[in-house]
């Protein structure tokens, strides 16, 4: 399959590319910085560009969206719109975009993250916009054109990134990005659509 894979120069970004290549997909790269072609997902007509220069593909995974994490008392509504624009309306962009050049049978993998369902202390804004791209991810599974798919994977925090994150998600259980990595082929290769993909 050629796959689209937007965010692919982080932690998890470069996890799925190596599984995706190692499975035979030809991986089409996609970042603010580096990558194969340059993107900026807040940017719609970023986004047009990008799927007029990578054309027709089988797969759409996004691995990209950031959100400000600060406390509440010091969160304004720029940062809400922020974390918004960033993670949440980026993405629904990437599968409007997307409907003219993904596959008939082809998928769209977004990420959320566990902060959709146990929250933190100054996650008040990835807690708000995981939660609105898992409810996208199931409205919009029933309405896709064609037999077109759509999955979220939605992981706890990283055993690779635990030295940068430890103090924000105390107690919690760490996982290998590998596992998430593993989300993305189950999202892309397999029948399934609406489904978040809890990795705990």
């Amino acid at each position: 399959m050629k796959v689209l894979l937007v965010g692919a120069n982080g932690t998890l970004g470069r996890a799925v590319h190596t599984v995706l290549q190692r499975r035979g997909h030809e991986v089409v790269t996609a970042s603010r910085k580096g990558g194969d072609l340059h993107v900026d997902i807040t940017d719609p007509a970023s986004i047009g560009e990008l799927y007029q220069r990578v054309g027709r593909v089988d797969a759409v995974g996004c691995a990209a969206g950031p959100v400000p994490w600060r406390p509440l008392a010091e969160l304004d509504l720029r940062d809400f719109r922020d974390g918004l624009e960033g993670k949440a309306l980026s993405q629904v962009e990437l599968v409007r975009q997307g409907l003219d050049h993904v596959a008939e049978d082809g998928s769209y993998t977004l990420i959320t993250g566990i902060l959709a369902r146990d929250p933190v202390r100054t996650g008040a804004v990835a807690s708000l916009v995981n939660g609105a791209v898992e409810a996208f991810v199931r409205a919009a599974a029933i309405e896709l054109p064609g037999r077109q798919r759509i999955n979220a994977v939605s992981p706890t925090v990283f055993e690779e990134s635990l030295a940068a994150y430890d103090t924000i998600f105390p107690g919690f259980d760490a996982v290998p990005v590998s596992r998430a990595a593993g989300a993305y082929v189950r999202s892309i290769e397999g029948p399934e659509t609406g489904r978040i993909y809890r990795v705990e």
